[in-house]
Protein backbone atom coordinates (compact mmCIF):
# COMPACT_ATOMS: atom_id res chain seq x y z
CA UNK A 1 0.00 0.00 0.00
CA UNK A 2 1.23 3.60 -0.48
CA UNK A 3 2.85 5.43 2.42
CA UNK A 4 2.25 9.14 2.96
CA UNK A 5 5.38 11.49 4.16
CA UNK A 6 4.64 15.19 4.85
CA UNK A 7 7.55 17.05 5.58
CA UNK A 8 7.92 19.64 8.25
CA UNK A 9 10.41 22.63 7.75
CA UNK A 10 10.58 24.45 10.89
CA UNK A 11 13.00 24.26 13.15
CA UNK A 12 13.81 26.31 16.41
CA UNK A 13 17.59 26.79 15.37
CA UNK A 14 19.78 24.69 12.99
CA UNK A 15 21.79 22.02 14.26
CA UNK A 16 25.54 22.43 13.11
CA UNK A 17 25.69 18.86 10.83
CA UNK A 18 22.35 19.04 9.25
CA UNK A 19 21.69 20.08 5.64
CA UNK A 20 17.77 19.06 5.51
CA UNK A 21 15.16 22.11 4.23
CA UNK A 22 14.55 23.19 7.27
CA UNK A 23 14.39 27.04 8.99
CA UNK A 24 12.28 29.30 11.36
CA UNK A 25 9.22 29.55 11.10
CA UNK A 26 6.51 32.63 12.92
CA UNK A 27 3.07 31.08 13.70
CA UNK A 28 1.57 32.83 10.53
CA UNK A 29 3.93 30.58 8.45
CA UNK A 30 2.46 27.40 10.13
CA UNK A 31 -0.41 27.97 9.65
CA UNK A 32 -0.19 28.66 5.82
CA UNK A 33 1.97 25.86 5.37
CA UNK A 34 -0.56 23.85 7.10
CA UNK A 35 -3.16 24.75 5.08
CA UNK A 36 -1.23 24.12 1.68
CA UNK A 37 -0.26 20.76 3.39
CA UNK A 38 -4.40 20.21 3.54
CA UNK A 39 -5.35 21.12 0.08
CA UNK A 40 -2.26 19.07 -1.59
CA UNK A 41 -3.73 16.30 -0.25
CA UNK A 42 -6.77 16.66 -2.08
CA UNK A 43 -4.93 16.89 -5.41
CA UNK A 44 -4.03 13.70 -5.51
CA UNK A 45 -6.37 10.36 -6.57
CA UNK A 46 -7.68 9.19 -3.25
CA UNK A 47 -5.90 5.26 -2.49
CA UNK A 48 -5.58 3.29 0.37
CA UNK A 49 -2.18 4.11 2.87
CA UNK A 50 -0.72 2.15 5.31
CA UNK A 51 1.58 4.38 6.62
CA UNK A 52 2.19 8.41 7.73
CA UNK A 53 5.32 9.94 8.53
CA UNK A 54 6.07 13.34 9.76
CA UNK A 55 9.12 14.29 9.10
CA UNK A 56 11.61 17.22 8.81
CA UNK A 57 12.70 19.48 9.93
CA UNK A 58 11.30 19.55 13.69
CA UNK A 59 7.52 18.20 13.10
CA UNK A 60 6.82 18.34 17.18
CA UNK A 61 7.72 22.25 16.71
CA UNK A 62 4.16 22.73 14.42
CA UNK A 63 2.25 21.62 17.26
CA UNK A 64 -0.56 18.74 18.03
CA UNK A 65 -3.64 21.19 16.20
CA UNK A 66 -1.78 21.53 13.13
CA UNK A 67 -0.39 17.70 13.10
CA UNK A 68 -3.92 16.76 13.34
CA UNK A 69 -5.69 19.35 10.87
CA UNK A 70 -3.26 17.29 8.17
CA UNK A 71 -3.73 13.96 10.07
CA UNK A 72 -7.37 14.23 9.60
CA UNK A 73 -7.04 15.76 5.72
CA UNK A 74 -4.98 12.70 5.02
CA UNK A 75 -7.71 10.12 7.16
CA UNK A 76 -10.62 12.24 5.38
CA UNK A 77 -9.19 11.82 1.54
CA UNK A 78 -6.73 8.55 1.47
CA UNK A 79 -8.18 5.36 2.76
CA UNK A 80 -5.99 5.11 5.89
CA UNK A 81 -6.10 1.74 7.32
CA UNK A 82 -7.33 0.54 10.60
CA UNK A 83 -3.63 -0.50 11.51
CA UNK A 84 -1.93 2.37 9.81
CA UNK A 85 1.30 3.05 11.55
CA UNK A 86 1.67 6.88 11.94
CA UNK A 87 4.97 8.32 12.82
CA UNK A 88 6.06 11.95 14.13
CA UNK A 89 9.47 12.90 14.64
CA UNK A 90 9.73 14.98 17.57
CA UNK A 91 12.76 17.01 19.42
CA UNK A 92 12.43 16.86 22.78
CA UNK A 93 12.55 20.52 24.40
CA UNK A 94 9.30 20.60 22.08
CA UNK A 95 7.22 17.40 23.47
CA UNK A 96 4.55 18.32 26.58
CA UNK A 97 2.10 17.09 28.03
CA UNK A 98 -1.02 18.98 25.55
CA UNK A 99 1.06 17.91 22.31
CA UNK A 100 1.29 14.42 23.44
CA UNK A 101 -2.27 14.16 23.97
CA UNK A 102 -3.46 15.86 20.91
CA UNK A 103 -1.09 13.18 18.98
CA UNK A 104 -2.73 10.62 21.27
CA UNK A 105 -6.24 11.81 19.69
CA UNK A 106 -5.40 12.34 16.32
CA UNK A 107 -4.62 8.79 16.59
CA UNK A 108 -0.71 8.98 15.91
CA UNK A 109 0.97 6.08 17.05
CA UNK A 110 4.50 6.02 16.80
CA UNK A 111 6.98 8.59 17.71
CA UNK A 112 10.77 9.52 16.28
CA UNK A 113 12.69 11.10 19.05
CA UNK A 114 16.26 12.75 18.11
CA UNK A 115 18.69 12.32 21.15
CA UNK A 116 21.37 12.01 19.40
CA UNK A 117 23.70 11.55 21.99
CA UNK A 118 23.92 11.64 26.65
CA UNK A 119 26.92 13.51 26.35
CA UNK A 120 26.32 17.71 27.31
CA UNK A 121 29.88 18.32 25.31
CA UNK A 122 28.47 15.92 21.85
CA UNK A 123 24.88 17.62 21.99
CA UNK A 124 26.42 21.51 22.32
CA UNK A 125 29.07 20.30 19.20
CA UNK A 126 25.88 19.06 17.06
CA UNK A 127 24.09 22.48 17.86
CA UNK A 128 21.10 20.08 19.60
CA UNK A 129 19.25 22.45 21.72
CA UNK A 130 18.22 19.85 24.54
CA UNK A 131 19.80 18.09 27.13
CA UNK A 132 19.75 14.17 28.17
CA UNK A 133 17.99 15.23 31.00
CA UNK A 134 14.96 16.59 28.59
CA UNK A 135 15.41 13.51 26.89
CA UNK A 136 14.45 11.16 29.22
CA UNK A 137 11.83 12.57 30.51
CA UNK A 138 9.98 13.62 27.30
CA UNK A 139 10.70 9.80 26.74
CA UNK A 140 8.77 8.96 30.36
CA UNK A 141 6.21 11.38 29.52
CA UNK A 142 5.16 9.77 26.21
CA UNK A 143 5.07 6.37 27.47
CA UNK A 144 2.87 8.14 30.41
CA UNK A 145 0.47 8.89 27.38
CA UNK A 146 0.05 5.62 25.97
CA UNK A 147 2.85 5.18 23.67
CA UNK A 148 5.13 2.23 23.19
CA UNK A 149 6.22 2.18 19.87
CA UNK A 150 8.92 5.08 20.34
CA UNK A 151 12.23 4.87 18.39
CA UNK A 152 15.38 6.53 19.06
CA UNK A 153 18.29 8.63 17.01
CA UNK A 154 21.93 8.36 18.23
CA UNK A 155 24.73 9.29 16.30
CA UNK A 156 28.17 7.84 16.04
CA UNK A 157 31.41 9.19 14.39
CA UNK A 158 31.38 12.21 16.36
CA UNK A 159 34.34 13.76 16.38
CA UNK A 160 36.34 13.07 19.92
CA UNK A 161 34.03 9.92 20.60
CA UNK A 162 36.09 7.42 21.73
CA UNK A 163 34.17 3.43 21.54
CA UNK A 164 33.72 3.79 25.26
CA UNK A 165 31.31 6.90 24.65
CA UNK A 166 28.92 6.25 22.28
CA UNK A 167 28.33 3.14 24.69
CA UNK A 168 27.57 5.56 27.44
CA UNK A 169 24.82 6.92 25.22
CA UNK A 170 23.72 3.62 24.08
CA UNK A 171 23.42 2.07 27.56
CA UNK A 172 21.39 5.81 28.64
CA UNK A 173 19.37 4.87 25.60
CA UNK A 174 18.38 1.34 26.53
CA UNK A 175 17.69 2.19 30.01
CA UNK A 176 14.54 4.11 28.39
CA UNK A 177 13.13 0.54 26.64
CA UNK A 178 12.88 2.03 23.00
CA UNK A 179 11.35 0.02 20.27
CA UNK A 180 13.40 1.09 17.50
CA UNK A 181 16.92 2.53 17.76
CA UNK A 182 18.57 4.69 14.07
CA UNK A 183 21.85 5.26 15.05
CA UNK A 184 24.34 7.36 11.78
CA UNK A 185 27.60 7.98 11.58
CA UNK A 186 27.78 11.79 11.24
CA UNK A 187 28.74 13.01 7.76
CA UNK A 188 30.20 16.56 7.77
CA UNK A 189 27.65 18.16 4.64
CA UNK A 190 29.03 21.06 2.70
CA UNK A 191 27.32 24.12 3.68
CA UNK A 192 26.62 23.45 7.47
CA UNK A 193 28.83 25.00 10.36
CA UNK A 194 30.43 21.45 11.28
CA UNK A 195 31.98 20.93 7.25
CA UNK A 196 32.90 24.90 7.68
CA UNK A 197 35.31 23.56 10.70
CA UNK A 198 36.44 20.79 9.52
CA UNK A 199 36.99 19.02 13.07
CA UNK A 200 38.65 15.46 13.12
CA UNK A 201 36.71 12.96 13.20
CA UNK A 202 37.54 9.52 14.57
CA UNK A 203 39.50 7.29 12.14
CA UNK A 204 38.06 3.95 10.75
CA UNK A 205 39.64 1.41 13.29
CA UNK A 206 37.96 3.61 16.02
CA UNK A 207 34.32 3.83 14.15
CA UNK A 208 34.57 0.06 13.21
CA UNK A 209 35.68 -0.82 16.74
CA UNK A 210 32.68 1.35 18.44
CA UNK A 211 30.01 0.25 15.43
CA UNK A 212 30.78 -3.76 16.11
CA UNK A 213 30.31 -2.87 19.82
CA UNK A 214 27.16 -1.29 19.23
CA UNK A 215 26.04 -3.98 17.24
CA UNK A 216 26.86 -6.65 19.44
CA UNK A 217 25.32 -4.84 22.66
CA UNK A 218 22.02 -4.33 20.74
CA UNK A 219 21.70 -8.01 19.65
CA UNK A 220 22.56 -8.76 23.34
CA UNK A 221 19.34 -6.74 23.91
CA UNK A 222 16.97 -8.48 22.01
CA UNK A 223 16.95 -5.87 18.71
CA UNK A 224 17.10 -7.36 15.07
CA UNK A 225 19.62 -5.34 12.80
CA UNK A 226 16.85 -5.12 9.74
CA UNK A 227 18.91 -1.96 8.06
CA UNK A 228 22.21 -0.62 8.36
CA UNK A 229 21.38 1.73 10.56
CA UNK A 230 18.54 0.85 12.16
CA UNK A 231 17.58 -1.79 14.93
CA UNK A 232 14.16 -2.74 16.15
CA UNK A 233 12.47 -5.48 18.66
CA UNK A 234 10.68 -7.91 16.86
CA UNK A 235 7.66 -6.44 15.29
CA UNK A 236 8.78 -2.70 15.02
CA UNK A 237 10.09 -2.25 12.22
CA UNK A 238 9.67 0.94 10.66
CA UNK A 239 7.16 -0.08 8.12
CA UNK A 240 7.25 3.55 6.76
CA UNK A 241 11.06 3.61 5.95
CA UNK A 242 11.03 0.08 5.06
CA UNK A 243 9.09 0.78 1.94
CA UNK A 244 12.19 3.36 0.61
CA UNK A 245 14.10 0.33 1.07
CA UNK A 246 11.72 -2.10 -0.95
CA UNK A 247 10.63 0.54 -3.57
CA UNK A 248 7.21 0.24 -2.47
CA UNK A 249 5.22 3.60 -3.66
CA UNK A 250 4.85 6.82 -1.44
CA UNK A 251 4.06 10.15 -1.68
CA UNK A 252 5.79 13.06 0.07
CA UNK A 253 3.67 16.57 0.23
CA UNK A 254 5.66 19.57 1.21
CA UNK A 255 8.44 21.56 0.26
CA UNK A 256 11.84 19.34 -0.51
CA UNK A 257 9.11 16.44 -0.22
CA UNK A 258 9.98 13.66 -2.19
CA UNK A 259 7.59 10.67 -4.00
CA UNK A 260 7.87 7.52 -5.44
CA UNK A 261 4.43 7.07 -6.95
CA UNK A 262 2.32 5.41 -9.99
CA UNK A 263 5.81 4.49 -11.06
CA UNK A 264 7.34 7.80 -11.11
CA UNK A 265 9.69 9.72 -9.46
CA UNK A 266 9.12 13.61 -8.60
CA UNK A 267 10.12 16.06 -5.69
CA UNK A 268 8.73 19.56 -4.11
CA UNK A 269 11.53 22.32 -4.65
CA UNK A 270 13.23 23.57 -1.30
CA UNK A 271 10.96 26.49 -0.94
CA UNK A 272 8.03 26.25 1.38
CA UNK A 273 6.87 29.95 0.49
CA UNK A 274 6.78 28.76 -3.36
CA UNK A 275 4.70 25.28 -1.83
CA UNK A 276 2.28 27.86 0.07
CA UNK A 277 1.60 29.49 -3.58
CA UNK A 278 1.00 25.89 -5.09
CA UNK A 279 4.08 25.10 -6.72
CA UNK A 280 4.01 22.03 -8.83
CA UNK A 281 6.44 19.05 -7.89
CA UNK A 282 9.16 18.16 -10.54
CA UNK A 283 10.33 15.23 -12.36
CA UNK A 284 12.96 13.52 -10.27
CA UNK A 285 15.21 12.56 -13.53
CA UNK A 286 15.51 16.18 -13.85
CA UNK A 287 17.00 16.34 -10.55
CA UNK A 288 18.98 14.03 -10.32
CA UNK A 289 18.99 11.13 -12.68
CA UNK A 290 17.37 8.34 -11.05
CA UNK A 291 18.69 4.99 -12.44
CA UNK A 292 16.18 2.08 -11.02
CA UNK A 293 18.58 -0.98 -11.28
CA UNK A 294 21.33 1.20 -9.42
CA UNK A 295 18.95 1.96 -6.36
CA UNK A 296 17.62 -0.91 -5.85
CA UNK A 297 21.02 -2.75 -5.38
CA UNK A 298 22.08 0.14 -3.32
CA UNK A 299 18.33 0.05 -1.12
CA UNK A 300 18.59 -3.36 -0.85
CA UNK A 301 22.10 -3.98 0.32
CA UNK A 302 21.47 -1.79 3.29
CA UNK A 303 18.97 -4.63 4.57
CA UNK A 304 19.85 -7.70 6.61
CA UNK A 305 17.59 -9.54 3.82
CA UNK A 306 19.90 -8.20 1.12
CA UNK A 307 18.91 -9.28 -2.52
CA UNK A 308 16.36 -11.71 -3.54
CA UNK A 309 17.22 -13.42 -6.72
CA UNK A 310 13.96 -14.28 -7.78
CA UNK A 311 12.79 -10.11 -7.44
CA UNK A 312 16.55 -9.19 -8.72
CA UNK A 313 15.13 -11.50 -12.24
CA UNK A 314 11.44 -9.97 -12.08
CA UNK A 315 12.44 -6.82 -12.21
CA UNK A 316 16.16 -6.26 -14.23
CA UNK A 317 16.67 -10.37 -15.94
CA UNK A 318 20.07 -12.01 -15.21
CA UNK A 319 20.97 -12.26 -11.79
CA UNK A 320 23.98 -14.41 -12.08
CA UNK A 321 26.73 -11.44 -12.51
CA UNK A 322 25.50 -9.95 -9.04
CA UNK A 323 25.84 -13.31 -7.16
CA UNK A 324 29.32 -14.01 -8.97
CA UNK A 325 30.34 -10.45 -7.23
CA UNK A 326 28.85 -10.95 -3.95
CA UNK A 327 29.72 -14.45 -3.72
CA UNK A 328 33.60 -13.59 -4.29
CA UNK A 329 33.65 -11.45 -1.47
CA UNK A 330 31.90 -14.33 1.18
CA UNK A 331 35.37 -16.29 1.86
CA UNK A 332 36.46 -12.26 3.58
CA UNK A 333 33.19 -11.97 5.79
CA UNK A 334 31.88 -9.02 4.00
CA UNK A 335 28.73 -11.44 2.24
CA UNK A 336 26.68 -14.65 2.93
CA UNK A 337 25.09 -16.08 -0.56
CA UNK A 338 22.93 -18.65 -1.38
CA UNK A 339 21.09 -19.78 -4.25
CA UNK A 340 17.68 -17.65 -3.78
CA UNK A 341 19.95 -14.24 -2.06
CA UNK A 342 22.96 -12.55 -1.29
CA UNK A 343 23.19 -9.89 1.60
CA UNK A 344 25.97 -8.33 3.54
CA UNK A 345 27.21 -9.65 6.82
CA UNK A 346 27.92 -7.39 10.00
CA UNK A 347 31.45 -6.80 8.41
CA UNK A 348 30.23 -5.90 5.28
CA UNK A 349 28.06 -3.29 6.41
CA UNK A 350 31.33 -1.39 7.65
CA UNK A 351 32.23 -1.55 4.34
CA UNK A 352 29.12 -1.65 2.17
CA UNK A 353 29.63 1.90 0.48
CA UNK A 354 32.93 0.05 -1.69
CA UNK A 355 30.85 -2.96 -2.38
CA UNK A 356 28.09 -1.06 -3.71
CA UNK A 357 30.56 0.63 -6.28
CA UNK A 358 32.12 -2.69 -6.93
CA UNK A 359 28.60 -4.05 -8.02
CA UNK A 360 27.88 -0.80 -9.93
CA UNK A 361 30.85 -1.45 -11.75
CA UNK A 362 29.63 -5.07 -12.43
CA UNK A 363 26.20 -4.03 -13.98
CA UNK A 364 27.94 -1.32 -15.94
CA UNK A 365 30.70 -3.20 -17.25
Amino acid sequence: MLGLYFHIPFCASKCSYCDFYSFPGTDAQMDRYTAALCQSIKTFPPEPADTVYFGGGTPSLLGGARLTAILNAAREHFQLTRDAEITVECNPDSMNAAFLSALRTAGVNRLSIGIQSAHADELRLLGRRHTFRQAQEAILLAKEYGFDNLAVDLMCGLPGQTTEKLMYSLEQVLALHPAHLSCYGLKLEEGTPLFRTQPDLPDDDTQAEAWEALCSRLASAGFLHYEISNFCKPGRRSRHNSKYWDLSEYLGLGAAAHSFYRGERFAFPRDAGAFIGGVQPIPEEAVSGFNAREEYLMLRLRTSEGISRADYERRFGDFYPIFQTLRALEPHGLTLCSASACRLSERGFLVSNAIIRLLLQTIHS
